[in-house]
């Protein structure tokens, strides 16, 4: 019997996914959620959430980006937003072989520009890692996986049983409270509390959060790092000098492993420099496709 996750009280059906925005398809390994917008003819980029926070993360930079004329992907993480929480472990193996099946199902075969924040970076290092041929440009926002993120409640989070306890009591306010701990202004906190709720309701999210912790999702990826060092790939890496999530003082190690990156830090800004200070970076970003 799975452990009831109190505030776990919606289900994903046909007629639940047939209520919320986006467009939906069927992977092998379960249903995601997407938006692709733009013209099949221009360039593709794709964009790759976080850890909790579903798609709607990248709202100022899918905006811009298709203003601009790219065709732009973002999509939902298995277990997070209106995907599917398949049972299963959530590794990066599973989060790579998703954007790999969504990319083939959507019949995307050029090289992409492929864009990760936070978890996302190791997704997407361990993608271009194994698919290289596919990647146009890369681009990391503040990627985990320079070394392991060693924060006391994920450590306790780890332990079984004591994991779903927390996570079944507290969880959805300690979640809510670290989208919160992401911004350096909190003028923006309260909008984007509201948009990050509603997918805590939806059956299997603590199972899958729980799941990508002890599955070391958010662990040491710096061999991969090293890997995508010695590729020819154009490669940008963006920091927020505030940031506490993944901290400013990690980008040394990144930089280090990513020897051609191009790096910039965006002063007085937290986790998600791209949302809180999009005026700053989407200049960066367009320059950077260009280039």
């Amino acid at each position: 019997m799975p452990f009831p996750y109190i505030y776990e009280t919606e289900k994903l059906t046909d007629s639940f996914r047939e209520s919320v925005e986006g467009d939906f398809i069927a992977l092998p390994d379960g249903y995601t959620q997407y938006e692709l917008i733009g013209d099949k003819a221009a360039q593709t980029i794709v964009l790759v959430h976080g850890f909790t926070v579903p798609n709607f993360i990248w709202e100022p930079t899918f905006r811009t980006l298709t203003k601009a004329g790219y065709r732009v992907l973002r999509y939902d993480l298995f277990g997070r937003g209106y995907s599917d929480r398949p049972k299963t472990a959530y590794t990066l193996d599973l989060f790579a072989t998703q954007l790999r099946d969504l990319l083939d199902a959507l019949s995307i075969t050029e090289p992409i520009n492929l864009f990760g924040l936070s978890m996302g970076g190791p997704i997407s290092a361990t993608f271009t890692a194994r698919h290289p041929e596919r990647i146009k440009r890369l681009a990391l926002f503040a990627p985990a996986g320079a070394k392991a993120l060693r924060l006391p409640f994920i450590n306790l989070l780890r332990l079984p049983l004591i994991g779903e306890l927390l996570m079944g009591f507290f969880g959805a306010k300690r979640l809510a409270n670290g989208v919160a701990e992401d911004f350096y202004a909190p003028d923006l906190v309260a909008h984007f509390t509201s948009r990050f709720l509603p997918q805590l309701k939806i059956r299997g999210f603590g199972h899958a959060i729980l799941s990508t912790m002890r599955n070391d999702a958010l662990g040491d990826s710096s061999a991969i790092y090293d890997r995508l060092g010695e590729l020819d790939i154009p490669t940008l890496l963006i920091w927020g000098r505030e940031d506490i999530t993944v901290p400013y003082d990690q980008s040394s190690e990144m930089v280090a492993s990513l020897k051609h990156a191009r790096f910039h830090t965006i002063e007085e800004s937290g986790h998600v420099p791209h949302y809180e200070n999009a005026d700053e970076v989407n200049p960066i970003l367009l320059d950077f496709l260009k280039n």
